[in-house]
């Protein structure tokens, strides 16, 4: 069973890796973006990975405590995408003796979501003044929730992505991008490209819902597309590195029209942070230091 030592190490260590990747279109290591620093980034995950690491409290206190912790440390919206999706993967982190469990008690804890756990869930997103939601005529994220947490996700699921996993069991994470991030490590890419590989494979196969909000559908499936070509290159061998000058152009045009890949860069995080938990459950920590 992993402790909430182990818990915080992994959130942090997510967190970092996730910026420090070359995403097209995301504050990376090579610029930042959208008026945003990698350092706002850093900030952010020293100032959540306590609070989630935290056991035995509620996900959705998990969620409000977390961009409460975020809010004294930056002024603007770093991560609340990656509180939505890693507040629930620890909670269950903490009941599982081995990684293979963790599936399990994550379905567990997203059924067992309250009315509370929607209340105190709403009241981080207006606190972390997330941009693009529209007004919604049920359970629109201004009003008090009358469902649970997993119902209310239900209701955005086709329009957000992260409201999606609460419904498929983070299938896009478990399926898509784990696999994507762990081949991409056999072949010997480095953390941060392989990062970056599993970023693109998330980002290929679904548009971006944050795109679609703040630009159009139409938008987003122009990106898609280019993520396949670029995943086109890497068929043979998994080494994204092999196409940096692609990726380099790829993210100043993006950057250059105010374009941000933000929810796939979220999914992005929670993958690492299942990689993380699988090497503690493994007790090898291969790759965190």
């Amino acid at each position: 069973m992993l402790s909430s030592q182990n818990i915080e190490e992994s959130i942090r260590w997510a967190c970092e890796q996730e910026v420090a990747a070359p995403k097209p279109g995301n504050v990376n290591c090579f610029s930042d973006g959208h008026n945003m620093q990698v350092q706002d980034f850093i900030a952010s995950a020293h100032a959540i990975a306590p609070v989630l690491a935290q056991q035995d409290i509620a996900i959705g206190e998990l969620i409000l405590q977390a961009i409460q912790a975020t809010r004294t440390v930056v002024d603007c919206n770093t991560n609340l995408g990656i509180v939505l999706l890693f507040a629930p993967l620890c909670y269950a982190a903490h009941h599982c003796e081995s990684f293979d469990q963790l599936p399990a008690e994550l379905e567990r804890a997203l059924n067992a979501l309250t009315v509370s756990d929607a209340e105190n869930c709403y009241q981080a997103i207006r606190l972390a003044e997330a941009g693009g939601m529209g007004k919604e005529q049920n359970q629109d994220i201004n009003d008090t929730p009358t469902i649970t947490l997993k119902q209310a996700m239900l209701l955005a699921q086709n329009r957000d992505n992260i409201a999606k996993q609460y419904g498929n069991n983070f299938r896009e994470i478990f399926h898509l991008g784990l696999p994507s991030l762990t081949a991409a490590i056999k072949c010997e890419e480095s953390i941060e490209w392989a990062t970056a590989l599993a970023y693109l494979t998330i980002l290929s196969t679904e548009p971006d819902t944050l795109i679609c909000r703040k630009q159009s559908l139409e938008q987003a499936r122009a990106v898609t597309t280019q993520a396949r070509n670029l995943l086109r290159k890497t068929k043979n061998n998994n080494k994204l590195s092999n196409n940096k000058s692609d990726i380099i152009a790829w993210d100043k045009e993006l950057k250059k029209n105010s374009i941000n890949p933000g929810t796939t860069a979220d999914l992005t995080a929670a993958t690492l942070l299942l990689c993380a938990f699988q090497s503690m459950f493994s007790s090898q920590r291969i790759l965190i230091p």
